[in-house]
């Protein structure tokens, strides 16, 4: 099974290997990025490898997908982007993303989320996409809904970190709404 990989106009979205350890530790152990992750920073390179090897291992079991996003200009990793709880059987999944801060506010995490819905949709002929977000991360809840996503409710309790529980909101769009933004898209 051959790992896809896409294309945006800054972004390539690569399969993530050994060779993205540093990186991908370098990210996820800044408390700015994991303030709405659902899981604490990471303090040990080794929980980075292990990530690694289980997002390998969830693309072979056909349970997660998980990109590299690369910035095509300069070959940098910034971050990952994903499919949770992939169920090809019932069509639907989870996207999560996380983009290292020096790149926030550029509108990459807006066009990787475009590609993956794309391909989720258009490729692996998913009919559903949701999103499990924190209430109070606004950036991503804003660019959730201004894409076409709907808040279907708050799962409470659903996220533990920090040694707390925490409410989430859940997000979801449906294959007819991707058709119809897919669309809008192409009009530009």
């Amino acid at each position: 099974m051959i790992f896809p990989v896409l294309e945006t106009t800054r972004l390539r979205l690569i399969q993530i290997g050994p060779e993205h350890i540093d990186a991908l530790f370098g990210i996820l152990s800044k408390d700015e990025v994991t303030e709405y992750y659902g899981m604490d920073s990471l303090q040990d390179r080794h929980i980075a490898e292990k990530m690694v090897s289980a997002f390998q291992v969830g693309f072979e079991a056909q349970r997660s997908y998980r990109w590299g996003l690369e910035m095509k200009e300069t070959g940098e990793f910034i971050g990952t982007i994903g499919l949770n709880n992939l169920n090809l059987g019932s069509k639907k999944s989870e996207i999560g993303y996380e983009l290292h801060p020096g790149f926030w506010r550029r509108g990459l995490a807006k066009e990787a989320v475009l590609e993956v819905l794309r391909y989720s949709f258009e490729e692996l002929g998913l009919y559903r996409m949701g999103a499990v977000t924190y209430p109070a991360n606004d950036a991503s809840n804003n660019m959730l809904t201004k894409l076409g996503f709907k808040q279907e409710g708050t799962l409470r309790g659903y996220l533990f970190q920090r040694g707390t529980s925490h409410d989430a909101l859940i997000f979801s769009m449906l294959e007819p709404e991707w058709k119809a933004l897919a669309e809008s898209i192409r009009k530009l």
